[in-house]
């Protein structure tokens, strides 16, 4: 039996001429004037840790405060506006890598992972 996907009305193209592109107004580029009113218009969104960052965390015994979690979204909060994407971010004895697009901790270090070790693909650093 050959399994088959039907659709019940044929997709038509609303329009065959292709839009002209408008240019942008003063200080304002395409697209991040698109994304600047996304930004503003969806719900402020909270860090998350991935699988690796929680195991990480708990391997190397870094636990974050209350406090240090508000730093640290205040952290990506101001990446954030500057453009980044990937940033490591300090934190007293601890290390962060924090993928800014997604708000989500990658994995975390402390004081001992921190010498020698060299961190690659990120566009930003922050100390609080």
């Amino acid at each position: 039996m050959v399994d088959q996907i039907f659709f019940p009305n044929p997709i038509q193209p609303i329009r065959t001429e292709r839009p002209q592109p408008q240019k942008p107004t003063t200080g304002q580029t395409g697209n991040s004037t698109f994304a600047r009113v996304l930004d503003e218009k969806l719900p402020a969104q909270g860090l998350k840790f991935s699988q690796h960052a929680q195991d990480r965390l708990k391997a190397r015994n870094i636990t974050l405060s209350a406090n240090d979690l508000a730093n640290l979204e205040g952290a990506v909060n101001s990446v954030a506006q500057k453009g980044g994407k990937e940033s490591l971010v300090m934190m007293g004895d601890s290390a962060l890598v924090v993928s800014i697009k997604n708000r989500t901790v990658v994995t975390a270090m402390d004081r001992t992972q921190l010498k020698g070790n060299v961190f690659t693909n990120i566009d930003s650093a922050v100390i609080i």
